[in-house]
């Protein structure tokens, strides 16, 4: 939340000092004490300092709170957006590649995350959905070394990759929650190109990826699949949610 500039402590106190002396008349009580009366322009200044303080306050945690409530009241009547395991498969559907993290073996950054994008295919042969995130590695590239030695891995989907939010009338920020995400992790699974599934599915990433079918004869990729452990999903204000991967694989697209 973006509050008002705020003064220095030193320029409010030499402010209010100032306006103290040149807006105040004494009044001498019968005990010797100074009363002071307040005249219009003092009070001006009280309710202007008063004013100040509320809105320099900054964040806070019960307006947020009542945002988010509002905003889930608000889409009640449209259970579609609250579906979040069908919003994970569009995301998936919907783009060509993710953003993929893995836990680098490259000496200058060992252990450190390394994030690559790598190109996706969820589609059969029949080119319909069926949630099976597939993609092909190469040991020449980061991704494909890294999971030799540890094979966990995170991708990540979000709306902004069709353009969806940043493009919208009215826009959306990429980083707002309203711009859709599903991170989605697991292990990486090589597959067996003996399997009588592998030419189907390669076939398949080719006409997903017509420039595959080059990586493939020059420099060695292969197919693999993210075997899913974890979902969450970040659709709307309130936190991520998480969710079951058979959940998000019974979902049908059309």
């Amino acid at each position: 939340m973006v509050g008002v500039s705020h003064s220095s402590s030193s320029e409010i106190k030499e402010y209010i000092q100032d306006s103290w002396e040149s807006n105040t008349t004494p009044n001498t009580q019968e005990n010797g004490g100074i009363s002071f009366k307040m005249n219009n322009k003092w009070l001006s200044i009280a309710i202007f300092m008063a004013l100040y303080i509320n809105l320099s306050r900054g964040y806070s945690a019960l307006e947020d709170a009542r945002i988010i409530a509002e905003y889930k009241k608000s889409i009640q009547s449209k259970p579609d957006e609250l579906n979040h395991a069908e919003i994970a498969r569009k995301l998936v559907h919907q783009t060509d590649w993710a953003a993929v993290g893995t836990i680098s073996q490259k000496p200058a950054i060992k252990d450190y995350p390394m994030v690559n994008i790598i190109s996706i295919n969820d589609n059969d042969g029949q080119q319909k959905s069926t949630g099976r995130i597939q993609f092909l590695l190469t040991d020449l590239d980061f991704t494909g070394a890294d999971r030799k030695v540890n094979n966990r891995t995170t991708f990540l989907f979000t709306d902004e990759q069709r353009l969806h939010c940043s493009q919208a009338i009215p826009s959306t920020d990429p980083m707002e929650p309203k711009c859709a995400r599903a991170v989605i992790s697991g292990q990486i699974k090589k597959l067996d190109k003996d399997s009588p599934d592998y030419s189907p599915a390669e076939a398949s990433f080719i006409k997903r990826h017509p420039a595959a079918e080059n990586w493939i004869k020059r420099h060695n990729f292969y197919l693999c699949e993210l075997e899913i452990e974890n979902i969450y999903v970040l659709d709307s204000y309130g936190g991520p949610q998480n969710i079951k991967a058979d959940d998000y694989y019974n979902i049908k697209l059309e």
